[in-house]
Formats: C-alpha cells, sequence, structure tokens
C-alpha cells in the first residue's frame, strides 16, 4: 500500500513531467546556423560599444543593474545565448562551436564587429567572451571575463563542488540531466541559492535539459582555456573575480590571467560567484575605468605625433 501511494503522489508526476519535458525538446527543430536569431538587446547611446554574455542558466535581465552610468558611456548589447533566456532552445549539442556561431549572426547584425568594442561575460559567458576574442581578434579591443570559471578537468570541478550544497551537488553531478527534465519541480522558491535573486532565479528556469547539460560538459568542462590564451596573450584583457568565489575559485582565474602580457586584475573583496548582483556599480565602474584608460593612452599617443 505504501508503495502504490508513493508511486501515484510521486514516481508517476515526475516521470510524466520528465516525457513532457523530453518531449517538447523533440518537437523543437534542429540548430540552423545560417537562421537561427538569438534573443537581444540593444541599451544606451555611448561611443563605447560593450558586449555582455550571461552564465549557465542566466538571460540578459541578468546585466539588468544600475545602467544610468554605463548606459550613457557605452552602447551594450546584452544577448540571451542559444538555450536560454528567450532565444531559440533547439535541439543541438551546444558546443562552443555553436555557440560561437549563433553570436556571430547578432554581432555582424548590429555592427559589434568594428574593433571598437569590448567583450565581457560572467562565467560561463566569460568563457565564450574568451573564444570569442581568440577566433575574432580585430572585431573586439578587448575582454572581460566576470569570475570565470577555470579547471584542470572534470574531476577538479568535482571536487570543487562537493563542498556545495545538496541542490549544487546534483546540478553538476552526472544527474544533472535528468534533474533538468524535472526542473519546473526542482526550481522552486524553497531551492532558490542566496545569492540569486528572485528575477534571475525566475530566469534560469528557461533552460532545458540539452541547453543545461551540454552547456555544462562541452563549454565549461572541456574548453581549453590556456590554449586560447596563449593564442591572444598580447590582447588587452580585465578580470574582475570575487574573493570569495568557491564556484570559480580565484587562484585558478589569476593562473589563467598570466598567460596574457597585457591583463589587469580586480578583486572583490567580499565577493563570491555571483557578487555582481550586490555590486553592479563596482562591475561597470571597473569597465569605465578600463574604457577611459585606454582612451587616455589613444589620446596621448595621437598627441606625441602632432
Amino acid at each position: 500500500m505504501t508503495l502504490l501511494l508513493i508511486s501515484i503522489f510521486f514516481i508517476f508526476p515526475v516521470v510524466a513531467i520528465a516525457g513532457y519535458q523530453h518531449y517538447k525538446i523533440v518537437k523543437h527543430p534542429a540548430y540552423d546556423a545560417d537562421k537561427t536569431l538569438l534573443n537581444y538587446e540593444i541599451i544606451g547611446a555611448g561611443e563605447n560599444k560593450l558586449v555582455l554574455l550571461h552564465g549557465l542558466t542566466g538571460s540578459l535581465n541578468y546585466w539588468k543593474r544600475n545602467l544610468e552610468s554605463i548606459s550613457k558611456t557605452h552602447t551594450l548589447l546584452l544577448i540571451d545565448l542559444l538555450g536560454f533566456g528567450d532565444s531559440p532552445k533547439p535541439q543541438s549539442d551546444y558546443s562552443l562551436l555553436i555557440q560561437l556561431q549563433a553570436l556571430e549572426l547578432v554581432l555582424n547584425k548590429e555592427g559589434f564587429n568594428d574593433g571598437k568594442t569590448i567583450v565581457a561575460g560572467h562565467s560561463m559567458g566569460a568563457i565564450i567572451s574568451l573564444a570569442l576574442l581568440q577566433k575574432h581578434p580585430h572585431w573586439f579591443k578587448a575582454g572581460v571575463f566576470i569570475g570565470i570559471p577555470v579547471y584542470k578537468d572534470a574531476d577538479e570541478f568535482k571536487r570543487i563542488m562537493s563542498s556545495h550544497s545538496f541542490v549544487d551537488r546534483i546540478s553538476t553531478s552526472k544527474f544533472s540531466k535528468y534533474i533538468c527534465m524535472i526542473h519546473p519541480i526542482f526550481m522552486s522558491r524553497a531551492f532558490k541559492p542566496d545569492n540569486l535573486t528572485d528575477d534571475v532565479y525566475e530566469d534560469a528556469k528557461k533552460h532545458h535539459w540539452q541547453s543545461y547539460y551540454y552547456s555544462l560538459t562541452e563549454v565549461i568542462l572541456k574548453t581549453n582555456l590556456y590554449a586560447i590564451a596563449k593564442k591572444i596573450k598580447d590582447k588587452d584583457v580585465h578580470f574582475i573575480h570575487g574573493e570569495k568565489d568557491t564556484t570559480a575559485p580565484l587562484e585558478n582565474a589569476l593562473k589563467l590571467s598570466k598567460e596574457f602580457t597585457n591583463a589587469q586584475i580586480i578583486t572583490s573583496s567580499e565577493g563570491d560567484h555571483q557578487f555582481f548582483l550586490k555590486e553592479a556599480e563596482f562591475v561597470w565602474n571597473t569597465i569605465q575605468d578600463f574604457s577611459v584608460s585606454d582612451k587616455k593612452l589613444q589620446k596621448t599617443i595621437s598627441n606625441e605625433h602632432k
């Protein structure tokens, strides 16, 4: 009798929800590199151009904090990555190559490929930003990497996540794809991490298991960041990191930064992996200082040749 009740009230509903989530993905079209246009917004009218890429399960809304100042000095291109937010969620392996292809359509369409743009990203978005900078070094004048996750291999990632909450552990384990299939149940308010705002957590429900699982395994865990960095070691880059980040340890990001000859590192002493949500003004000021110092340098060089 007990087993029957468990099956009726727990197992059957879970299986039904998982089956429905899987069915929805099967009905989605396959990824088309020529026609799949991401969801994006352009904010501000500043003379500096800034592309912003969110992290795993995030959306372009992640960046909509304290925009008054940064939108006066920069024109911001906010993008929902493929499979997240309100962007298309086709059947795909969500590899780094595919994410780059999808972004290239938007960057070309809106003219953020003119060599005067800074590309910036948080967490997984920082990895994709670094890869974009390497693939198209002439499109961007600099890169900004916020809380970039650097791991030696999947085993190091598992060791790091083993000290996190139960939710984090199962969400990043080999069972993550199955957890995603039942995320309408799993991602309730009771499971919301303390360092996420309500709006960010709500947007985190918009992904499906393919976009989450393959982004984690193919982009975050399999991308060789050191190999990418070596190819663009002379580019201007800026690392912004929380000193209390236990998801993407600061020491790993510092090691990666040493691959660059023109790297700047700014840290938040109390910041964790999501410190931007509490310290948006700090991040915007840092990016503005980075941009302004670059302009001052150009002006000085220009004056020397007059």
